[in-house]
């Protein structure tokens, strides 16, 4: 999309009489970097951190032009229509799965995202999840809290190495490559992936990573983790078949979205003692968690914090920020998704 393209979709918040473009703020983030958005708009916003229920997102939002949303704002066919004014959706979040965009693409509202400013800081998490699941971390720590701690013994909490270990990599967009950087070069590992293609072979001499079929990555890798982007075919894409042809006692984290694992095959498994260990960061339905997952044995379960570090929680609100000021103005965003 050009930039002449990008001024004709905004050129209706020209509004004329020193008007300014109306923006609603969903969800309590940092002020001082509001205060970039306020000058050039009037926001709307709430420092409480409520979580609104769609009509009443859609009542705030019916006379907006530009709105900042995290991943708990639903934005449908429904809102859209109720919003005729909205011209620009800016989430905080790589993934947009909250967000219809065909229905925003026929009502020509442009929707941005914020990729690349978090891709360190979640590889850094999804690694510290499989390290924290493979060597029983959580279960060591609860253990220990509970007062259950009386000796040392030569199995207690003896969970599996990471080092040395062969991983397989489900997506292999720039977190997934992050991840593989880390694990072939700090751990010494062998690295699978899977994708919905290869990638270009220096990618894969710079990851140190082998492209397989995704058959053949869970029956070679002694851990799994799941960083692909989130779309209806990739619902349940880990399910009853998927998890059993991974290794016994193998390791499975997730840091991409709840729904790409069927959640109760996976506490079947576990329980049936065929997977090692668990990490889950996202779950289907969050923030409501299976309480099946809770009971479960050998699982850690982190509330989606894979992205919350300080700096790069910031990061992402400036680059949402910066994406709504730029289409406010009539200028291309800087990282549209569906452009």
């Amino acid at each position: 999309m050009t930039e002449e393209d990008f001024g004709a979709r905004s050129a209706s918040l020209n509004l004329g009489g020193g008007t300014r473009p109306r923006v609603l703020v969903a969800r309590a983030v940092f002020p001082d970097i509001l205060e970039k958005l306020q000058a050039v708009a009037d926001v709307e916003y709430t420092q409480d951190d409520r979580i609104d229920p769609p009509e009443v997102l859609r009542a705030r939002l019916r006379d907006k032009h530009g709105a900042f949303i995290t991943n708990s704002e639903r934005i449908d066919a429904t809102l859209l229509d109720a919003c005729p004014d909205l011209r620009v959706i800016s989430t905080m979040t790589v993934g947009v799965d909250h967000i219809d965009l065909d229905a925003c693409a026929v009502r020509g509202v442009i929707v941005t995202h914020a990729p690349d400013v978090l891709t360190e800081t979640t590889a850094d998490f999804g690694f510290a999840l499989l390290l924290a699941a493979a060597r029983q971390i959580g279960d060591a720590e609860r253990y220990l809290r509970a007062g259950k701690w009386h000796k040392w013994s030569y199995d207690l909490f003896a969970g599996s190495d990471v080092h040395g270990t062969t991983l397989g990599i489900v997506g292999m967009g720039r977190i997934g490559q992050a991840i593989a950087r880390r694990a072939a070069f700090g751990f010494g590992m062998k690295v699978l992936y899977h994708n919905r293609k290869p990638l270009p072979s220096t990618v894969e001499h710079e990851c140190r990573a082998a492209y397989r079929g995704l058959d053949d990555l869970l029956h070679e890798s002694d851990h799994v983790l799941l960083a692909l982007p989130y779309s209806p075919t990739a619902r349940h894409l880990i399910g009853e078949r998927e998890i059993a042809a991974m290794r016994q006692g193998a390791t499975l984290i997730n840091v991409a979205r709840g729904g790409v694992v069927d959640e109760e095959a996976l506490v079947r498994a576990l329980h049936r003692g065929h997977l090692g260990a668990v990490g889950l960061d996202v779950f289907e339905g969050e923030p409501h968690v299976n309480p099946a997952l809770l009971a479960a044995p050998r699982v850690v379960l982190t509330p989606h914090i894979a992205s919350s570090s300080i700096p790069t929680r910031r990061a992402m609100v400036k680059l949402a920020v910066d994406n709504l000021i730029a289409v406010l103005q009539g200028r291309p965003p800087l990282t549209p998704f569906n452009a």
